[in-house]
């Protein structure tokens, strides 16, 4: 599908204006990037970062009009300049529910810029049947850490999506998109299509979209900028800011590879491995860095499944300690309570609670961590104790939560002394979270054709008055 290198007469300037749409693009550096003759503007829109819920749910993380400001300066720009704009994982999780939320956006900023893109609208979440035949044909294997897959963790699924590579783009951009809104898409494939498209080396292409993929991250200051231009050539790419404040050197860009990589000198992308062990980080001025001798190593195409699901229930209380006594004891204390807990619960509600889960997170201790800090390690002037009950069920997490509440108005580290006064941060105390969204697939399915998993849907504005 992309174009013979040996026709490519380059260089590709792809704009990427921020790491994720809603982030907030800069409209100087949106100027800047057109200035410069970027031909695309493309930008991830998602991620599992945040967690399972906004596939499970098929919500979106970033809010309404955050999205709707960064897609209003973007399509304005795009049709001014007439250069495509290319948008991957739509609404977070890139499920379908996610996709049309954010379709729906950018029919509404057309109709109120008043222009008339043709959208082509990508869709990669999947059917269970459809998976569960491709599990018994052998054709999906796991990822670490998990097994084998099985019928019962797919269907305990909400909804599964499969990672797009640059194919299904290419294909809508070949004919004629001049808006790519896609599904769940790994986020270098976003950024790395339209240079593919063009026939740009494959190495230098790959490379340059997994150093832009979060916008200035891979800039010194990325406090100061939201996005970055990377322009691809015969012999490599470059990659440089447009916040006039801002700059990139050999060590800002090369450290991006680190970024969500287990290893920094590959990255495994569906249809093959970026290999950038070779490759040469220079400075061309304060602003730029060129990198060549990045290798694309294809391989046998497959692309990484998501799956999420609910799962139990929880209910949270949230307590402040400032008890000195306790505060130079937190470990002995978290021990103590939580055995308490426990205890205080098998003993008011019995096998009824079923196989229930108590956790209490000390925040201002080890709460991020869970690691026990080491040995002279000064207390704390106060700590946020999060209880988090987990059961069966939203009623039997909160009362298991009720019953748990009376320890913490006074519960000691010494009972020999005068009672401590803890304090509760709400009234009521228990707070149901609802249930707890988990990811369940972490699996890569093989595939014939880069499209057979995914569905396309054209949209032609001008056709809809």
């Amino acid at each position: 599908m992309p174009t013979d290198t040996a026709t490519f007469d380059g260089p590709i300037r792809i704009f990427v204006p921020t790491g994720s749409l809603g982030a907030g693009a800069r409209e100087q550096e949106i100027r800047e990037a057109i200035a410069r003759g970027a031909h695309a503007i493309a930008t991830d829109a998602g991620s599992t970062d945040s967690g399972a819920a906004y596939l499970a749910l098929g919500i979106s993380k970033n809010n309404r009009g955050s999205v709707k400001r960064d897609l209003t300066l973007l399509m304005k720009a795009a049709a001014d300049a007439r250069i495509p704009l290319i948008v991957g994982s739509c609404g977070q999780a890139g499920g379908d529910a996610n996709v049309d939320w954010t379709r729906d956006i950018a029919l509404e900023v057309a109709a109120e810029l008043k222009i008339e893109p043709r959208i082509a609208v990508l869709y990669s979440e999947q059917s269970k049947q459809l998976l569960k035949a491709k599990n018994a044909a052998g054709k999906i294997r796991e990822l670490p850490p998990l097994g084998p897959l099985d019928d019962a963790t797919i269907d305990a699924c909400d909804h599964i999506v499969a990672a797009m590579g640059p194919e299904p783009y290419i294909q809508a951009l070949q004919a004629g998109a001049d808006i790519v809104l896609g599904g769940r898409t790994t986020d270098t494939a976003v950024l790395a299509c339209y240079a593919l498209m063009k026939g740009a080396p494959a190495g230098a292409s790959w490379h340059a979209a997994k150093v832009a993929e979060c916008g200035s991250q891979c800039t010194v200051n990325p406090t100061t900028a939201a996005g970055v231009l990377i322009s691809i050539d015969r012999d490599g790419f470059e990659v440089q800011t447009l916040a006039p404040d801002n700059r990139c050197n050999p060590d800002s860009v090369s450290a991006h590879m680190l970024y969500e990589n287990s290893n920094p000198f590959l990255l495994t992308e569906p249809g093959g491995v970026l290999d950038v062990t070779d490759a040469d980080y220079m400075a061309v001025d304060e602003r730029r860095v060129r990198v060549t001798g990045s290798v694309w190593k294809p391989q046998p195409y497959t692309m990484k499944l998501e799956g999420a699901g609910r799962g139990r229930y929880q209910t949270l209380m949230l307590i402040g300690i400032q008890d000195p006594d306790i505060l130079a004891r937190v470990d002995e204390f978290h021990d103590n309570m939580l055995a308490a807990l426990y205890e205080r619960t098998r003993k008011t509600i019995g096998p009824a609670a079923g196989d229930f889960h108590i956790s209490l997170r000390m925040y201002g201790w080890n709460a991020v961590s869970g690691d026990k800090p080491p040995p002279g390690t000064p207390a704390p002037r106060e700590i946020g104790v999060l209880f988090v009950a987990t059961a069966d069920t939203q009623e039997m997490a909160t009362q298991i939560a009720k019953a748990c509440n009376p320890y913490f108005f006074h519960f000691p580290i010494d009972f020999d002394k005068e009672l401590p006064s803890h304090g509760f941060a709400f009234s009521p105390a228990d707070i149901e979270r609802g249930p707890v969204y988990e990811f369940k697939l972490n699996h890569v399915v093989e595939v014939e054709d880069p499209m057979e998993l995914v569905r396309m849907q054209w949209i032609d504005v001008k056709g809809r008055k």
